[in-house]
């Protein structure tokens, strides 16, 4: 018999397979991903591997293009897949030093659907975020075992996170096990805040509890598809959010990882970094625009959106260790 909590995510998650059904002409696209099976899972520690007393709970960026026909990754599209597996190898070392390692396969919406209409493109995202709100539903219920946690994204990985720190975070016995959401290129704006006021931006190194977002731009970028305007965010450099510069003394470590997670290349002090006064984004000053270029060409020169984690990776991975030390030294 379904517990009274599972009863209430089964109709949840029928509601929402059932506006898929309808958004999505009732495709096979519509139908659920089972998160119990350990295939719908890029990572999934087995129990006897939790050795952490932190979870990290990982939502890939974008890899699948889609198509003139089809705008949602298809999770039997196996070649796909090892590109969402390479893409999230890359940021894993991150965070799995410190921390259980959870990420989910999702249905992402294509890059294509990034430049669609965008009344037309929600469903895609839509259908994106509801595997991924149902993969989190069952990691709390099944896996979690009471550990607090870290959010960890990068691009539409962060903008489905943001939504669901969004949506569910509004209840106090969940916020407080989140050490910190790492919400890595993608906006998060002062409506946003206005609108979600449990939601709360980092002001320093060691806060928990918090939202650390930057958005990597060379300096004399005025707009982008990821931060059209404006966002929030933190300096991953010297922690701070005004616009005092970090020089490149203060890099720790650029590092470019292969599709398997190694270290392809590291260099330390690579460049310095602001944040933007006006924009809030996180302007690079002492790398050549040439050097990093954009790669997709949805992004203009200067866009360093690929290179969020890369630029400032060592800093990260401190970070990250200092702020679940931080959540676990204030629980104990």
């Amino acid at each position: 018999m379904l517990t009274r909590t599972k009863r209430q995510r089964s109709f949840a998650v029928l509601s929402v397979l059932i506006l898929m059904a309808l958004l999505l002409g009732g495709c096979a696209q519509s139908a659920a991903v089972d998160y119990n099976k350990s295939e719908n899972w890029a990572y999934l520690p087995s129990e006897s591997d939790r050795i952490r007393d932190c979870d990290v709970f990982f939502v890939a960026p974008t890899v699948y293009l889609g198509t003139d026909a089809v705008h949602s990754l298809d999770l039997a599209d196996e070649a796909t897949k090892a590109q969402f597996l390479g893409a999230t190898n890359m940021e894993k070392g991150l965070y799995d030093g410190s921390a259980n390692f959870f990420a989910p396969y999702y249905r992402q919406a294509g890059l294509n659907a990034y430049t669609m209409d965008p009344v037309k493109a929600e469903q895609y995202f839509d259908l994106a975020y509801a595997d991924v709100a149902q993969a989190f539903d069952v990691y709390m219920e099944d896996y979690n075992q009471g550990r607090p946690f870290v959010l960890a994204g990068f691009s539409q990985g962060s903008e489905m996170l943001l939504r669901l720190l969004e949506e569910k975070f509004s209840d106090p016995a969940l916020n407080e096990k989140l050490v910190a959401a790492y919400l890595i290129g993608w906006r998060v704006t002062p409506a946003d805040l206005a609108q979600y006021p449990h939601l709360k931006m980092a002001q320093q190194a060691g806060d928990t509890g918090v939202i650390v977002s930057f958005n990597s731009e060379a300096v004399g970028v005025e707009t982008s598809l990821i931060v059209p305007d404006q966002t929030l965010g933190i300096n991953p450099l010297n922690w701070k959010t005004d616009s005092t510069t970090a020089t490149a003394a203060e890099n720790r470590g650029a590092v470019f990882t292969d599709y398997a997670g190694a270290i392809v290349k590291e260099i330390p002090n690579l460049t310095g970094a602001y944040l933007d006064p006006n924009r809030g984004t996180l302007r690079v000053t002492d790398v050549a625009v040439a050097d990093y270029p954009p790669v997709l060409d949805i992004f203009s020169d200067g866009v360093y959106h690929l290179y969020d984690y890369q630029f400032f990776y060592r800093n990260l991975q401190e970070n990250v260790t200092q702020r679940i030390a931080n959540y676990l030294g204030k629980a104990s």
